[in-house]
This record gives structure tokens, C-alpha cells and sequence, in this order.
């Protein structure tokens, strides 16, 4: 018989000072994070990536602490219209800039993710080229068992650079 996974029930709002502290703690691990990935955007834009990829550790905290509070007002969503609607209205204009930020840092870093393939990829057919070895100006490969242009070594990448 396998153990029954634990499940816990989110901490309920049942009054005014509850609710904007739930608001509070949310809207600040929300900007925590957006400063955060606005840092990591910044420093990938420069090209400085090992500086933008450093605060993975810290960066996954925060999501997780968002994330978990973001639970918390789903299922305290009445007792915050009720007690704090100002909260709700500023949890959502927050959350409107957040999305910008998150989106930002997403193209950010999916074009740098496509500049270092196609940089790669540039290095790998050169190395794989001028391996080759030319008879009158075109590239001539002795026949392979493992087909045509199977010529090329292994590629290798200093992480140091």
C-alpha cells in the first residue's frame, strides 16, 4: 500500500488585516521577482550571461513563493473582494506588469538561446570544412562506410572563453 500523498489547505483570510497581509505578501515576492528578472534580462542583453544565469537558485525561490501565494488568493478569492478589494485591484494591475516583464525576459532570453544555436552551428561547419581535405578548388572526401561527409571530428567547446 503506497502512502497517501499530503495534501495541505492553503491558510484561509477571515478578516481585513489577514487579507492585506496575504495582498502585501504576494505583491512582494511578485516585485522581488520582476527585479529580478529584469537583472537577468539586462545582463543577457549585454551578453554577460554567466552574471544573468547566476541567480537561477534565488530566481526559482521566488517563483515558488509566488507561485504558492498566488494559490493562497485563488482560494481565498471572496474573502479578498471582501476585505481588501483595493488589494485585488492592486494584485491585478501588478500582475498585468509582471506578465510584461515575464514575456520580455522569455524573448530575451529565447533570442539569445537562438544566437548561441546558429553560433555553433556556424563553428561546426567551418571546423567540419576546412577538415576537408581540396582537389582543384572543391572539397574531396574518400568514401565512408558511414556515408558522404561523415568526415568531420567531434566538436569542441571551451566554456572558458
Amino acid at each position: 500500500m503506497q502512502p497517501k500523498p499530503e495534501t495541505r489547505t492553503p491558510p484561509r483570510v477571515a478578516d481585513k488585516a489577514g487579507a492585506e497581509a496575504l495582498v502585501g505578501h504576494v505583491l512582494g515576492a511578485m516585485q522581488a521577482l520582476e527585479a529580478v528578472l529584469e537583472a537577468e534580462s539586462g545582463h543577457v542583453r549585454g551578453g554577460r550571461l554567466r552574471e544573468g544565469l547566476a541567480g537561477s537558485e534565488g530566481k526559482a525561490a521566488l517563483a515558488a513563493t509566488y507561485m504558492q501565494g498566488l494559490e493562497v488568493v485563488k482560494a481565498n478569492a471572496v474573502a479578498l473582494a471582501r476585505f481588501a478589494p483595493q488589494g485585488v485591484e492592486a494584485l491585478k494591475s501588478a500582475h498585468r506588469r509582471f506578465t510584461v516583464a515575464v514575456e520580455t525576459n522569455q524573448a530575451v532570453l529565447a533570442t539569445a538561446r537562438t544566437v548561441s544555436e546558429g553560433l555553433i552551428k556556424t563553428l561546426a561547419e567551418e571546423i567540419g570544412r576546412s577538415r576537408g581535405p581540396t582537389v582543384y578548388g572543391k572539397p574531396s572526401y574518400a568514401p565512408s562506410p558511414y556515408g558522404r561527409g561523415a568526415q568531420s571530428g567531434p566538436l569542441v567547446l571551451s566554456r572558458n572563453l
